[in-house]
């Protein structure tokens, strides 16, 4: 048994305070990097055939509002008591906030940007991972915060089926050793893992993302560089166009 202190952890649990960090890292990262290749799929179909957009929300909402429990134990008789049973839940878990942030995105994309693309000859697949995507990198950094802290917190739901909940493994060694610290080092971790992701979406988002404002009053329009001129829509549209064909 180990000592008392906010680092000290059950020998039963087979790792370090740090070796459970990093398990906690890898279960809740995995599922959200798999949740956004999925979300990134079913986007572009949703945008490209608006009659199925409806049915996808509607389905990762109700996946979404299934008890994680439930689903182990469905996946238990095919994945056993493993991280593979933890992380596909939470992996379809992304995709009710990676979904609709992603398609918001790019329907933001403006018609006379898609128009210049096409007229280039990109077709809906290029169109999309070349033009759409990347000026809807705001939305998407905006779902992966989100689907981010969210899969942080719930891995520890897997400390229900044979400590495969990383941190939450001290959760119930807590009450069943009778030491509350491990219930405060557990909660306290997990939280300071969800801010520092965040925070270092936050500065992906920034250095992806240089033509936004940052700082200035909601409404104030970013600075023009010395030289450069407001664009009018006809301007914009033949900008458009020389940007895209010296990208090919």
């Amino acid at each position: 048994m180990s000592g008392d202190g906010f680092f000290d952890v059950p020998s039963d649990l087979q790792h370090s305070y740090l070796g459970l960090v990093a398990l906690h890292l890898q279960e809740a990262l995995i599922p959200v990097a798999g949740g956004l290749v999925l979300a990134l799929l079913l986007a572009q179909l949703c945008v490209r055939y608006g009659w199925l957009y409806p049915p996808v929300l509607w389905g990762t909402t109700v996946f979404y509002a299934i008890p994680s429990l439930a689903i182990f134990v469905i996946l238990i008789d095919y994945t056993g008591q493993s991280r593979t049973t933890v992380m596909i839940p939470l992996t379809l878990y992304t995709l009710v906030v990676l979904v609709p942030a992603i398609v918001d995105g790019v329907r933001s994309v403006p018609e006379e940007t898609q128009a210049a693309a096409t007229a280039m000859g990109f077709g809906a697949w290029r169109r999309y991972l070349r033009v759409e995507l990347p000026i809807a990198v705001p939305a998407i950094f905006a779902g992966l915060r989100g689907a981010t802290a969210a899969s942080i917190s719930l891995v520890s739901v897997g400390a229900l089926i044979g400590n495969q909940g990383a941190l939450g493994n001290m959760l119930t060694d807590a009450m069943f050793y009778h030491r509350p610290m491990l219930a405060v080092s557990s909660v306290v971790t997990t939280a300071v893992l969800a801010v520092l992701a965040d925070a270092l979406l936050v500065l992906g988002r920034n250095l992806l993302t240089p033509w936004l404002p940052r700082g200035g009053r909601s409404g104030t329009p970013a600075a023009v560089p010395p030289g450069a001129r407001a664009d009018t829509g006809a301007d914009t549209l033949t900008d458009t166009r020389e940007k895209l064909g010296s990208s090919r």
